[in-house]
């Protein structure tokens, strides 16, 4: 029997032959006559069968074809769509208009997709992918010689009754007894509007309305406050595929982020292709790491795989400022950088495509518009006044995503990960389990508060975020149990704080370790 992203059942299984000649284009010029297997319950979801390889590494058709990373790195659009999942490559290009995730099917196309498939997809659609397979991984037969990002491995134990498999299964049986869609929840529509009316009325109070200087303060904090919920409420579930099944509301809620300045697509490169992926492990990460070569002393060191200079020392005084500038610098200089530069920091950003590039544009001119021009035209504050109010509600916003970002995995109780050098590797690879790893590199706080799971979008619950990111933060706390029984029997450590405020000292001790500990680390150049 066959399931769709909804839990519902397909009907009996009624095989039909078919000979199927794939499109021939000048982005395929692999295309070749290739016999496919279709049954009725695949053809209505859209899927083509593909004759799935045998075990001594041979399809029905002949000897598996090779490909190397560079060729499928090509093939790394909506329209021309391959990724990588277990040193497997797969076309799914068939499959990308249907994809009940949307964009997040080529978020990260022509390039190591294993991480990302796994932690969004329920236990049967991994039998799906046989249906798109085409080839195998070509692998170096040598260690690596530099870590290539992107290409980082995990230990993972791939068995039946292997740690995350497990925990899948009872997640998932979970949700199913209960009838539940774990992608969609009622409560978001009311919260989300809640918050965006909120938001608008603060910025008219503060700039269109208000003369009065303290008064309009406590507007911009105000203002920054529920900007923040946008990031963390709204569309942090909706650019994770977690907000709702009708993917025309959950793009628009995910440009809630575009309406504040930054920029939704720059985030899913960063956050879901590269930090959800490789947290915490050094020059993969690149919420994390200084760069792509990790050579060069960053501005902060959070970890001791990471150069050391002199400055380090003070890191833990003067990053609070570095925190206070951290959003107007996304807003005026990192998306800009990113789409000179093509990635952003150490990601390779995918392409966009024409709708992508019409509301970054569009949208960075909505920001500017509402944000400086109507105040300007019609605010009764003078300029001063109103550029003082505008740094203050964006340094607002910066200390409340930052509190509750670095207390998930820059503090003292979490692991960092440096990538081994190994024979047939791309990029390295890391020793140990990714569902465990990603459990040691991250930490909870204020467990089983319903007041900071909605202040923080879920964010309190990070291990199960990282775990099941195409859940709906609403259902975290339901999961949470299961997630810490299993990580018992297992016996994997399950990091909580008791507070945020706890969760902010072992962050401040853990930078102010990281800048004092005398490490035999030298710089080149």
């Amino acid at each position: 029997m066959l399931e769709d992203c909804s839990g519902a059942q397909a009907g009996p299984r009624v095989l039909k032959y078919v000979r199927f000649i794939r499109y021939t284009s000048k982005m395929a010029p692999q295309a070749e006559k290739t016999e496919f297997v279709v049954d009725d319950d695949i053809r209505k979801a859209g899927l083509l069968s593909r004759r799935k390889p045998s075990a001594a590494g041979s399809t029905a058709e002949g000897p598996v074809k090779m490909f190397t990373k560079e060729e499928v790195a090509k093939h790394d659009r909506p329209e021309d769509c391959w990724m990588i999942i277990r040193g497997k490559v797969y076309d799914v290009t068939a499959w990308v208009p249907k994809h009940p995730g949307g964009s997040l099917i080529y978020v990260k196309a022509g390039y190591e997709n294993t991480q990302l498939f796994e932690s969004y997809h329920p236990l049967y659609v991994r039998k799906m992918l046989d249906k798109f397979y085409i080839g195998d991984l070509e692998r170096p037969a040598g260690a690596i010689a530099e870590p290539q990002w992107g290409y980082v491995e995990y230990d993972d134990d791939e068995s039946e009754s292997s740690f995350y498999n497990t925990m899948k299964r009872r997640v998932e049986a979970h949700f199913k007894s209960k009838k539940i869609n774990p992608r969609n929840h009622p409560l978001m529509v009311f919260k989300s509007f809640f918050i965006l009316f909120s938001y608008a009325a603060s910025f008219y109070f503060t700039f269109l309305w208000c003369s009065n200087t303290w008064l309009c303060a406590l507007g911009a904090a105000s203002m920054g406050f529920f900007a923040a919920q946008f990031g963390m409420s709204i569309q942090h579930d909706a650019n994770h595929g977690a907000y709702t099944d009708w993917l025309g509301l959950g793009y628009f809620m995910s440009l809630t982020l575009d309406c504040i300045g930054l920029s939704s697509f720059m985030w899913r490169q960063e956050h879901v292709v590269g930090h959800h992926a490789y947290t915490n492990v050094d020059q993969q990460d690149p919420d994390l790491s200084p760069g792509v070569s990790g050579k060069q002393a960053d501005v902060l060191r959070m970890t001791e795989n990471q150069p050391k200079a002199g400055f380090h020392a003070y890191q833990h005084i003067y990053m609070a400022f570095l925190y206070s500038i951290v959003f107007l610098k996304s807003i005026f200089l990192n998306d800009f950088q990113a789409l000179i530069d093509g990635q952003t920091g150490v990601v390779r950003i995918a392409r966009m495509t024409p709708m992508e590039t019409f509301f970054f544009w569009t949208t960075k001119a909505f920001y500017v518009g509402y944000m400086f021009v109507l105040p300007a035209l019609y605010s009764p504050l003078s300029g001063w006044k109103i550029a003082l109010l505008y740094v203050f509600s964006q340094v607002f916003i910066a200390w409340i995503l930052i509190s509750v970002f670095q207390v998930a995995h820059v503090v003292e109780e979490v692991e960092y990960h440096k990538p081994t050098e190994a024979a047939g590797s791309l990029g390295g690879k890391v020793e140990k389990d990714w569902a465990k790893a990603q459990v040691a590199s991250t930490a909870d706080f204020a467990p089983g508060s319903l007041l900071w799971l909605h202040l923080t979008g879920g964010l309190s619950c990070q291990i199960e975020h990282h775990l099941f990111p195409g859940v709906c933060h609403v259902y975290y706390p339901e999961i949470a149990p299961i997630v810490q029984q299993t990580c018992k029997e297992f016996d994997v450590p399950y990091n909580c704080h008791p507070s945020l405020w706890a969760g902010l000292q072992s962050h401040f001790r853990h930078m102010r370790k990281m800048g004092v500990q005398n490490l035999d680390i030298r710089l080149d150049g």
